[in-house]
């Protein structure tokens, strides 16, 4: 038994503020947490905390954090008034990712991406999203989710693989081949293989339409896949509709969701999550967390960390910004990036500290929980523990 103890402020979801609180942890899930004068127990080994904040250890729900090459060219471009759309209508943005992923190897895919998600483990985040997406083809898409593979045994935080489905060919002829080729090939050697636990579908009139994505995700399920949306990014072609209806994971971006579909939202079970580090990039509105949250649809916070639209190497950063852009408050922004992120990748066994949970934990730099998502520019965690041990 291991007990971590001079803790200022504990703040789990669910649970409100313990101040003066300790946590005991035995074989890497939480014994017992609260007050520490309430403490009775016995152990083995003590921690000092001298006196900082805890959290749960943060959850990522939605990275790309497996690619090759960069996308400056575009920046440089978008800096200068060039449109996200119109860059990849002419062969950029996604279409010129896909082309340096494809040419590298599993191993130079596993190198690139260990110290991305290092970064995000030194931001909070115990447990991280991880997709592929930029493959194009069945063997560039496997490549990269063999990557994700190869990279999880290098690395302290808890990886989550997804197979994203993210554009498709141009030549119609060639998108229907495609379409047959995910359906008869993909998917199904992606669950053969146990290299996803989640299709994810880019649903957006530069990428795939509702009925398509409907016949992905259910191909998903057949083979014993959950299912989650790229959707509501910059059109509304029918995605969140769809995720409500196939009561999908969750249902992400929603930069262009609009009111009438935050009741379809709240009276369902999918998450939707919210990715501000795109809105701030990319410049374009920001997805209406307040209302979200307000009409009662339950919100998750993720860094979106791609080369392309959200460089966020920072999950405690997404979370300050959900606070800045999204409109929503501290509290709220820590059970985003907590409970309902985990719930977003259908986990529960993390996201909150309780007894029978993993104790995944963020010592904080400060003694007051609320720096996490006050300050800029600095990183505001001080060390991560992941079941218990330190990252």
């Amino acid at each position: 038994m291991r007990l971590f103890r001079n803790i200022s402020q504990l703040a789990s979801p669910g649970h409100g503020l313990v101040r003066d609180a300790a946590i005991a942890v035995e074989s890497g899930v939480v014994a017992w947490c609260g007050p520490a004068p309430e403490w009775t127990g016995n152990a083995d080994t003590e921690v000092d905390l001298c006196g900082r904040a805890v959290i749960p250890a943060l959850i990522d729900p939605h990275t790309h954090a497996i690619w090759a090459g960069d996308r400056l060219a575009d920046f440089e471009e978008r800096a200068c008034g060039v449109g996200y759309e119109a860059i990849l209508a002419r062969g950029g943005g996604i279409r010129s990712t896909i082309a340096s992923t494809a040419a590298a190897s599993l191993d130079e895919l596993a190198a690139l991406a260990q110290p991305r998600i290092e970064s995000l483990l030194r931001s909070g985040a115990a447990t991280i999203e991880v997709k592929s997406g930029y493959g194009f083809t069945v063997e560039a898409e496997l490549r990269m989710l063999e990557a994700i593979r190869q990279v999880t045994p290098l690395v302290k935080a808890r990886l989550v693989p997804t197979l994203l489905i993210h554009i498709p060919p141009r030549d119609a002829v060639d998108r229907s081949d495609y379409v047959d080729e995910v359906l008869t090939c993909l998917i199904p050697e992606t669950a053969a293989r146990g290299l996803a636990q989640s299709v994810d579908v880019f649903v957006e009139s530069e990428a795939w339409t509702a009925g398509e994505a409907c016949r992905f995700i259910r191909c998903a399920r057949l083979h014993g896949l959950k299912a989650k949306l790229h959707t509501e990014q910059f059109h509304r072609v029918g995605g969140l509709e769809l995720g409500v209806r196939e009561q999908v994971q969750s249902v992400d971006h929603l930069e262009a969701c609009s009111p009438e579909q935050f009741k379809l939202l709240a009276g369902s079970r999918t998450v939707a999550t919210i990715l501000p580090g795109v809105t701030l990039h990319l410049g374009i509105p920001a997805a209406p967390g307040r209302a979200l949250i307000d009409s009662g649809a339950t919100v998750a916070v993720g860094t979106d960390l791609n080369p392309g639209s959200s460089p966020l190497y920072s999950m405690a950063n997404a979370l300050a910004l959900a606070v800045r852009l999204n409109g929503l408050t501290p509290t709220e922004a820590l059970t985003a990036g907590t409970t309902n992120a985990a719930a977003a990748l259908g986990l529960s066994d993390c996201g909150r500290l309780e007894p029978g949970l993993r104790a995944d934990l963020a010592v904080l730099e400060s003694a007051d929980w609320r720096d996490l998502v006050y300050s800029l520019g600095t990183n505001p965690v001080k060390e991560v523990y992941v079941a218990g041990e330190r990252a």
